[in-house]
């Protein structure tokens, strides 16, 4: 049976602060950015055959990037997140 991600790992959401410049205005300020954390289980789900313990044996914790866009301090404007760095592992 084929395992979906969501089977080997607990999510949690959170707010890291960065610091973005509007291409419009040139206005430099802190954001809050949302991220999505996802830390494995502590042991496989049951049920699990040898593919699936394989698999969970490489897996590593990491957050994903929710957000892509932030709008300007300043001017309002909306502008996209450098997608640099959407994904971090842990």
């Amino acid at each position: 049976m084929t395992r979906h991600e969501r089977d080997f790992f607990n999510e949690k959401e959170e707010l890291k602060p960065a610091t973005f410049s509007c291409p419009r205005c040139g206005h430099r300020a802190e954001y809050q950015v949302r991220w999505i954390r996802r830390l494995k289980k502590d042991k496989p789900p049951r049920g699990s055959d040898a593919h699936d313990r394989e698999m969970y044996r490489k897996l590593r914790d990491y957050m994903v990037r929710v957000d892509d866009m932030l709008s300007c301090e300043r001017c309002r404007r909306r502008f996209e997140i450098p997608s640099h760095q959407s994904v971090a592992f842990l």
